[in-house]
């Protein structure tokens, strides 16, 4: 019989976990692209009309910063399951602490600047 018997169910859990850091990155990846994207497209159709806009406003600097943002999720979730995956063979886990504090802010902080740039639009037109 095992050391411990809820070994592969942790194992297990700690890749499910994985896989949820993975799909958000790559949602947010995807969704960097859509916003820087979407300026693009938006330059190009004034163009189309006669009106040239020489630049496109933050929309693609906060499109990079998401796909940054996601890929760097990414990797910090893989960081994350190997040492989790090494705790668990030592019998010696650790939550999380620090990085689920730093998502959080990140993430709010990239909202609020978001909203900020939505309302400065808003206003300015």
């Amino acid at each position: 019989m095992p050391e411990n018997p809820n070994l592969a169910r942790d194992h297990l859990a700690n890749e499910r976990t994985f896989l949820a850091w993975v799909r958000t990155g790559i949602a947010i990846v995807v969704f960097g692209f859509a916003i820087g994207r979407f300026a693009v497209a938006i330059r190009q159709f004034s163009l189309m009309q006669g009106r040239p806009i020489e630049q496109s406003g933050f929309s693609v600097w906060f499109g990079l910063v998401a796909i940054v943002a996601g890929v760097a999720l990414t990797i910090g979730g893989f960081i994350r399951y190997r040492m989790v995956r090494a705790q668990l063979d030592r019998a010696a886990f650790e939550a999380a602490g620090f990085i689920v504090d730093l998502v959080a802010i990140l993430t709010a902080a990239f909202g609020l600047a978001l909203a900020g740039y939505l309302f400065y639009i808003e206003k300015g037109l």
